[in-house]
Order: structure tokens, then C-alpha cells, then sequence
């Protein structure tokens, strides 16, 4: 007899398959300049236990913001602008932001208002920043044919 898959179930098992061949790319060394760039000045009370807390909380929306360029990069395999592309997983790339700026809230204890919009911008740019470079990444694996 014949093993039946799923539609859904092979889909995902090729997303991974693609996830971990884009994640073997990404720099350890990277993410951390990339969260010392970005939230350097940004001091959190409680000692070094909470503040790696912090940079792994980081970590993972980087990641997550990866993937998603990586996965969204196929889109300019089909003449697609990067501002087109943007619009596309604009709500995806926003709930990133607000993740990340809500949990930098929930460490910072809720200091005054300029400080929250100056780490907004920082998560912004941050989450920005790495949905750029999986985008770019998963580009180049798609132009070599190594998707």
C-alpha cells in the first residue's frame, strides 16, 4: 500500500528543507553586532542574566525576519519591486516590529515617551534590516538555483 501525504504536510517539509539550508547562511557573529548596532545604548536594569535575555529575544525576531525575507525573496524572481514585495508582508513585518518593541517595553519597565518612540525606530529599522538580508540571501540562492 501507498503511504498518503498531505498537501499541507509536504509543503511544510519543504519549507524547512529551505529554512534550514537559508539559516545555514546567517552569522551568530553578525546578529550580535547587529543587536549591539541597533540597541547598544539601550540599558536594562537587573544584571548580565537579564540583558542576554534580551539579546536572545532579539535573536529570535532576527531570525524570524530572515526567514521571512528569504521566503518573500522568490517574489522577485517574478519581476517584482522590493516596495511591492514590502506591501506584501507588510502586516508580517509589523507584527515582527511590535513583538520586538513590546518585549524591549517589558524589560525596560516603561521609561518615558521619547525613549519608547526612539526604541520603536530601533526596532524598526532592526527588524528592517534583517528582512533585507534574507531577502537578499534567499535572491542570490534563487539566481544560483540553490533554492
Amino acid at each position: 500500500m501507498n503511504v498518503i501525504t498531505t498537501f499541507n504536510a509536504k509543503r511544510r517539509e519543504r519549507q524547512i528543507k529551505y529554512e534550514r539550508k537559508l539559516l545555514k547562511e546567517l552569522s551568530i557573529q553578525n546578529l550580535k553586532k547587529s543587536v549591539q548596532e541597533h540597541f547598544g545604548s539601550e540599558r536594562i536594569e537587573g544584571g548580565i542574566w537579564i540583558q542576554q535575555g534580551v539579546e536572545e529575544g532579539c535573536y529570535d525576531v532576527a531570525i524570524e525576519a530572515y526567514l521571512l525575507g528569504g521566503q518573500f525573496s522568490r517574489f522577485s524572481h517574478f519581476g517584482e519591486s522590493i516596495e511591492e514585495i514590502k506591501k506584501r508582508c507588510h502586516n508580517e513585518i509589523r507584527h515582527l516590529t511590535d513583538t520586538l518593541y513590546n518585549f524591549w517595553l517589558y524589560w525596560k519597565f516603561g521609561d518615558e515617551g521619547f525613549i519608547q518612540e526612539s526604541i520603536y525606530y530601533s526596532c524598526e529599522q532592526f527588524v528592517d534590516k534583517w528582512w533585507m538580508e534574507g531577502f537578499i540571501k534567499g535572491e542570490q540562492r534563487r539566481k544560483l538555483r540553490l533554492h
